[in-house]
Parts: structure tokens; sequence; C-alpha cells
């Protein structure tokens, strides 16, 4: 695995992003902004689900002026996601931590510098948010919807901040399969310092999405590259977080957390291995220590993974070994197998 390329580092809030921070993950609300009771639940679901950073839609002046009361309350740094309107996007920047633009999308630089003064005023960055459907016609019309193009279109608007002093950013380009987001973020990388937002945009289901980023995300994060990220899914909040998670932690780039090595079904299997399975994922998902997890399903491999394990199942014909760092705890019933193995890892987990 490659080195982590270091970035320049900025704060969205009270956290780091670039540099030698924590990859950090994100999400955003689906409610209308405008409803602060409604935005501040989806919020507060998505801090107890793990989430770092939640953006925000500021469609109109409403929602605008609904994020006073929003930051005031929310546990976690506010983006302010903005689209063609430099008059939301200075009313946002009086409350919020971040705010998303296209500088080149939101009128001549004398808008432009209206917002990066907003911005510089309150210390707070911009995140430039270039996706493949939505280019600038001219870069489209050269490169059509290319990696090449997003690269681009991201140099056009990060000079438009550059040519105003501003250096306060981070960089997302988002495409929705996974080959143009990986291209497009590894064009860029060698061109600029900025922290880079990873993600594909209209990723799709739970199903597709997970498959679609996993792929492009964790691609990058091999490759080194990526500073903060969100998992896009049509579905529920606390899905992209988990889905997320589970990408940082088996690039990894995320140290924190089990790692649960299981076999897959076969003949061989005389116990019930599916529900053991489950039951030790559900029962270890809030461990924070980094153990691996070895749940195996007949002898023929069991005992070798356990050797490598931090602690290990390895069934038998209804009854199983409990296996610690390598040393047999004992045998048990199936019915008392997981139990027994649980009170094991919560040892080591401290």
């Amino acid at each position: 695995m490659t080195n982590r390329i270091k970035t320049k580092q900025i704060f969205v809030g009270n956290v780091a992003v670039g540099g030698d921070a924590p990859i950090t993950v994100q999400s955003m609300t689906f409610s209308k902004t405008s409803d602060v009771a409604a935005t501040l639940e989806q919020i507060n679901r998505l801090y107890f689900a793990g989430c770092d950073i939640v953006r925000v839609s500021v469609p109109d002046e409403e929602s605008a002026n609904a994020l006073k009361a929003i930051k005031a309350a929310s546990p976690l740094p506010i983006v302010a996601d903005i689209h063609f309107n430099y008059r939301l996007a200075l009313i946002a920047a009086e409350s919020v931590d971040c705010i998303r633009i296209n500088p080149g999308n939101i009128g001549d630089k004398t808008r432009i510098a209206q917002v990066v003064s907003a911005c510089k005023e309150r210390n707070i960055p911009i995140r430039i948010g270039v996706n493949s459907g939505s280019l600038e016609e001219a870069i489209e019309a050269r490169y059509g919807h290319s990696a090449e193009a997003m690269k681009q279109s991201a140099l056009y608007h990060i000079r438009l901040l550059e040519d105003l002093d501003f250096t306060a950013i981070k960089v997302s380009m988002k495409a929705s399969d996974a080959a143009r987001t990986i291209e497009a973020y590894s064009l860029l990388r060698p061109l600029v310092e900025y922290p880079f937002h990873l993600g594909l945009t209209e990723a799709g289901s739970t199903f597709h999405a997970t498959i679609k980023s996993s792929i492009a995300l964790g691609s990058l994060l091999i490759d080194g590259i990526g500073d903060t990220m969100r998992v896009s899914i049509t579905g529920e909040l606390e899905e992209e977080i988990k889905v997320a998670r589970a990408i940082l932690h088996d690039s990894g780039r995320q140290k924190d957390g089990v790692n649960i090595i299981a076999c897959p079904t076969c003949a061989r299997l005389e116990s019930d291995l599916r529900s053991a399975l489950a039951a030790v994922e559900e029962r270890t998902k809030n461990i924070k220590a980094p153990l691996n997890l070895s749940v195996m399903g007949c002898a023929v491999n069991a005992l070798g993974e356990a050797k490598h394990a931090d602690a290990a199942i390895a069934f038998g014909k209804k009854s199983g070994l409990v296996i610690v760092r390598g040393e047999i705890v004992g045998k048990y019933p199936e019915n008392e197998l997981v139990d027994r193995f649980i009170q094991e890892v919560e040892k080591l987990a401290g």
C-alpha cells in the first residue's frame, strides 16, 4: 500500500482535513434545510452513526436563514452546499464551517470576490465540487465528460480562488462510475497540494453504491489519495457511514475497529455459521480496538487462521473451540460458543 500523500491541512470547524489528520467521513442531510427540527434530527442520527462532517443543501433564502439555528445546535461541523446564487453563499458564510460551491458558477469575479471575502473574514474553507454531469460548456465541448474534463474544470475553479489569494480549499471530482472517478483524482493529485474529498455522485442503491464506492474510493485510498470522503447512497443515512468506515478499515487507512475473517459456506459446515457470524458482527460493531477476529466453520482452515487472529472461533460438529492469540481457551457447545467468544474479545478490547 502506498504511503498517504501529504496535503495542505485545512479545518472544517474543529475537524482537521488533510495533512496528517485522520481521513474523515462525511454525509448529507435530505430534509428541507428550512425545516430546522427535521434537519437537526438527521444530523444527530449521523453524529451517533460516526459521521465527522455533515453537508446541507441551501437552495433558497429560507434555507440559508435557517443555517444559524442549525449550526447553533449541531454536534457536527456544517458544510453549506450552494449552486449558482452567490447571495446564498454570503448568508451561509455567517454561520457555517465550510462553503461548497463551484466559483465559476456563481457569477462574475466581483461576486466570487464577495464570497471569498466572506469566507476569509470568518476563516472558513471552500470546497470546490466538480461533477461530471455539470461541467462548464467550454470544457465539455473540448473534453466531453472525461476524467480530463473533470481535471480541467477543477483547475479552472482553483485558479479563480487562487487569483483572489484564497487557498483554504478542498476539492472533489465525482463521476457516477468508478473508472472516471479514479482517473480524475489521479490526474489532479500531482498538480495541487489541496486536500481531496473523495466520492462518487449518483451512485445508487445501497448494493450498487457500496460496490462502486468500494472500487473507486478503496483504490484511491490504497494509492495514498484522499483526505475526507462520502459514500453517496440512495437510502438510509447510517448506511453511508457504515460503508465508508468499512472502506477505510479494509483499505488499511483506518486502524481502529475489528477485522472479521470468516470462511464461505460449504458442505463441510456442521454448525450454524451464518447466525454465529451475524451475532459476532452485531456485538463487536462498537469496539474501537484494532482486533483481528476469525469465525471459521470447520477444521480445514480454522486452526491456521486462528494462529494469526487475536481471537477465533473454530466450529466443529455442534460445538467449537475458542482460541485467543493461538492458545485454546476451551471447547464449548454451539449455543454457548459466541457468548464465550465475545467475553474474550471484550477482554482484549479492554
